[in-house]
């Protein structure tokens, strides 16, 4: 597969490394030669100094023979042409990061289809929607949905009151399996468990459930669920804007902004339950006057990692159960992770992740990484006569880093253990490390 990328920022940076390391046939375009040297080492890879939107650059870089044109510019506009271009020169698809949410509603899709748009992705909203589902769910650090939600990927950090703490897996859910143990994160380090394992308090563990049984996790973890009705927000960026606009009608939102400018622009901007602070997020004299202490949900979404990781310590300081953190320096992810502050936000792995599953075959009809593992989780049709279906479970040596977490069957979803037979067209949720999600998906074919 041929995939040129336009745009060597954060995005096009990921999604070059991400998509070559598979060995696919990849060239990077940037017209800022700087951004184009990054290590390269391990990775096949072109790059090529020019323009997305120059004929003769987009010639040159073979845009003919593309089977994907990606435009991740910062500039909307400039990724919109480039696709536009690209597509009466003969790329297959294309896709443009962009800014306005208009874009994408459906009365507009077939419109964009006809300038030679495929497919379009807003980073903040995005964001914002995970936001949202953080705070639905207070006592989940990453919800993914499914097989259409029918199986549900729930990562939590496990306390010491949970009733798994110091067991292995083998002695668990043993005689009624409502929920499979996919992964466990401890000390940065993620593996995939055997029944030997033991979960330890402190570990971040990712289950799979059925729908019916995943509100069954809150107490098996030790975490008590309750609903967040008092939200302070700290950054008025398009992501505050957005989560403010996703949040139910009734939440009462604080949201504080230090740039008095942005602040005005802001009351015109946010729904009536939001009331506009200028101030620093940083001020403790100011977040006790302001009922800190009262808050259900603290979210930091300003462009500073820094600045967010201690807002949401502080927070949790002053009592607050549930804080979100946007962290958009890779670097840092692991670290606020160990300083226990709740769920992490990072707009540029939600957007590679969601134009990464709109280049994958059709037959992974979801795949999404996770942020707090080095992980994918993908959903993979059996077809007749794959290996996978020949025999049970536990007769089938997996590549090293592969466990299936459960599977829809004529529409029922249901757990995975050793004595399961797959079947021909059950839809499978395969749990990868590292690289190996290629290796899984040759044992579905």
């Amino acid at each position: 597969m041929r995939v040129v990328i336009a745009g060597a920022g954060a995005v096009g940076t990921h999604l070059s490394k991400l998509l070559s390391g598979e060995n696919q046939d990849v060239v990077l375009m940037d017209p800022d030669k700087e951004k184009l040297n990054f290590s390269r080492s391990n990775l096949e890879m072109m790059t090529m100094t020019g323009s997305c939107t120059s004929l003769k650059d987009l010639t040159e870089v073979g845009i003919k023979e593309a089977d994907f044109f990606i435009a991740v510019t910062p500039d909307e506009s400039i990724n919109i042409t480039a696709c536009m271009l690209a597509t009466n020169m003969g790329a297959k698809k294309t896709f443009a990061r962009i800014d306005n949410y208009e874009y994408l509603l459906p009365k507009n899709r077939e419109f964009f289809e006809k300038l030679g748009v495929d497919s379009m992705v807003y980073p903040e909203m995005l964001a914002a929607k995970e936001i949202v589902s953080a705070l639905k769910r207070p006592w989940v650090r990453q919800w993914i949905e499914l097989c259409g939600g029918a199986i549900i990927l729930v990562g939590i950090k496990v306390r010491e009151n949970s009733e798994l703490v110091d067991k292995h897996l083998y002695d668990l859910g043993a005689e009624d399996k409502k929920f499979h143990i996919v992964a466990i994160k401890r000390n940065n380090i993620t593996i995939i468990p055997t029944g030997k394992d033991k979960v330890l308090a402190g570990d971040i563990v990712f289950f799979t459930a059925t729908k019916d049984n995943v509100e069954d996790l809150s107490l098996i973890t030790g975490k008590a669920n309750f609903e967040v009705k008092n939200v302070m927000i700290m950054g008025g960026s398009r992501i505050a804007i957005r989560t403010s606009q996703y949040l139910p009608d009734n939440t009462n939102i604080k949201l504080l902004e230090s740039d008095k400018d942005k602040s005005y622009q802001l009351l015109e901007r946010l729904p009536r339950n939001v009331t506009v602070f200028n101030n620093d997020g940083r001020n403790a004299e100011f977040l006790l006057q302001e009922g800190i202490k009262e808050m259900d949900a603290f979210v930091a979404v300003t462009g500073n990692s820094e600045a967010n990781i201690l807002a949401c310590m502080a927070a949790k300081r002053y009592g607050v159960r549930k804080t979100v953190a946007e962290v958009e320096n890779m670097d840092y992810i692991s670290m606020a992770e160990n300083l226990d502050i709740g769920s992490i936000i990072n707009k540029r792995l939600i957007t590679v992740n969601n134009i990464y599953r709109f280049l994958l075959s059709a037959d992974i009809s979801n795949v999404k990484s996770l942020t707090i593992a080095n992980a994918d989780v993908a959903e993979i049709i059996a077809r007749p006569n794959s290996r996978i279906t020949k025999k049970e479970v536990k007769k089938i040596i997996l590549p090293k880093n592969v466990t299936l977490g459960g599977l829809i069957r004529n529409g029922e979803p249901m757990m995975i253990d050793g004595d399961t037979l797959i079947e021909p067209y059950d839809h499978v949720v395969v749990f990868c490390l590292d690289d190996a999600l290629r290796d899984a998906e040759k044992f579905f074919h």
